[in-house]
């Protein structure tokens, strides 16, 4: 049996408590494709962890593998699972041999070129973690795999093509001086050989390496039940989002076959869940029709524009459901529920199942509103257009729905969906008959507890 988890929107939907509320029925939890760009965070006996490479369901003694289509940076996996076994855990975590290394320069390079773009006002709002330049290698063929850093040989061939290229790359190019860098030994391919064949010694040590597919495909054989957890969202896939501000993989679907090894047939025989915050976040630029308030710091993609009740609402919004990332702690945008995104989402991904987060932070607000449709050039349209500058001309048409009241979160959780507030619950309908898709659990609450569990997928 397999369970999907992916977000239907821009990322930051709330998937790590999903997977950790269905992670129980779980054996093992594999991400599919992101690096340490993606944050989540888990609550534990009372205990916060704060993880953006670790799968979440490694802090309750699942089985976490880090699939092929996942880039990998052994620092920040490392620095994770020591913390974590310091606080007395004890991570089982796999890594795939064709997953892609992060190595420094990417990070380098990663934040030269955001910056750069910043003077035309076309920057990704990146998180800077080398994310986009490793993909970027691994498309160009020029990538270094964790199957590398176990061979020597190979690791010292594979460094000496790339390296030359990525220092001229940031000396001739960007103009910089790389003796200069805070991390100086990024373009040295002698430093870059001892760090990394050190990090390959201690793969092997731990036998934390696997062909991500063959022990994947072994544990179902086993009678196991695994859980592919995306990272970011839909709307910010590659292939499927708002391009070009968008992550470089796959995180619908789709991704979950083609990052983990295992075939299509797998992922579809089993349930997806498509993550569905009750409104929109995003950080970063890109068009958000949906969007209230404006400026926030100095996030990328504001016009200083947001004023009166609309940025009110927002700030409050913001500062309920504490949206800042997980990863920078950078304010997130924010805006009412958008339909065409979730129907686009839906489609791409083949939702069996939703999981609709944080209800709460909505209750107490006299309306609450949603983008039911979009107009585009006099047309009215019920879900996203190809491209992000046909989206940015989008009007989104609102529908407006009777606020809630407050309630008590793990009391509503407790008792069950009838315990919502009336108008809550027409909202979850509403939404649930747009997508003909069933909500298997509603969030009401940021607490494990707090959440209703209509289904349990597993």
């Amino acid at each position: 049996m397999t369970v999907t988890i992916v977000g239907s929107q821009l990322g930051d939907e709330g998937k790590g408590g999903i997977v950790d509320l269905y992670g129980d029925d779980a054996d093992v939890v594999a991400r599919y494709q992101g690096g340490d760009n993606a944050g989540h965070t888990v609550v534990h006996e009372g205990e916060e962890y704060k993880l953006s490479l670790v799968p979440s369901g490694a802090i309750r003694g699942k089985v976490g593998v880090l699939g092929n289509g996942c880039v990998v940076n052994p620092r920040t996996l490392f620095d994770e699972l020591d913390t974590l076994q310091e606080r007395g855990l004890d991570p089982d975590v796999r890594v795939a041999e064709r997953a892609h290394v992060i190595l420094p320069y990417h990070r380098v390079l990663d934040g030269i070129e955001e910056e750069v773009k910043s003077e035309s006002g076309d920057e990704v709002g990146t998180t800077g973690r080398g994310i986009g330049p490793t993909y970027e290698d691994k498309a160009g063929r020029r990538g270094v795999r964790v199957g590398d850093l176990l061979d020597s040989e190979v690791l010292r061939e594979r460094l000496e093509y790339v390296v030359p290229q990525k220092r001229a790359l940031a000396e001739d190019v960007y103009g910089l001086d790389v003796s200069e860098l805070e991390d100086p030994d990024a373009f040295d391919v002698d430093a870059l050989y001892e760090e990394f064949r050190e990090v390959g010694r201690r793969f092997e040590e731990e036998g934390m390496t696997v062909n991500a597919g063959a022990f994947l495909t072994d544990a179902m054989a086993d009678g196991q039940n695994v859980m592919f957890e995306g990272a970011q969202g839909t709307i910010i896939d590659i292939d499927h989002g708002n391009y070009p501000y968008v992550t470089s993989s796959n995180p619908t679907a789709g991704g979950a076959a083609v990052g983990t090894g295992v075939s299509p047939g797998v992922v579809g025989g089993g349930e997806v869940i498509g993550i569905v915050k009750g409104y929109l976040t995003r950080v970063g630029s890109g068009p958000l029709p949906t969007e209230l308030g404006g400026v926030v710091g100095d996030t990328p993609g504001y016009d200083e524009q947001g004023e009166g009740d609309d940025e009110e609402l927002a700030r409050y919004i913001r500062e309920e459901g504490g949206e800042y990332g997980t990863v920078t702690g950078r304010p997130r945008r924010v805006g009412w529920l958008d339909m065409p995104m979730l129907r686009h989402a839906t489609r791409v991904s083949g939702f069996t199942g939703l999981a609709i987060n944080h209800l709460d932070v909505l209750a107490g607000l006299d309306e609450v509103r949603v983008g039911h449709t979009y107009t585009l050039d006099g047309e009215e349209r019920e879900s996203m257009p190809a491209t992000t500058e046909q989206w940015a001309r989008c009007e989104a048409n609102l529908r407006t729905f009777d606020g809630w009241e407050a309630f008590d979160p793990a009391e509503t959780a407790a008792e069950g969906y009838e315990a919502l507030p009336e108008n809550a619950k027409a909202y979850v309908e509403y939404i649930e008959d747009e997508l003909e898709t069933p909500a298997y659990a509603i969030g009401v609450g940021p607490g494990r507890g707090e959440t209703i569990v209509r289904e349990r997928p597993f």
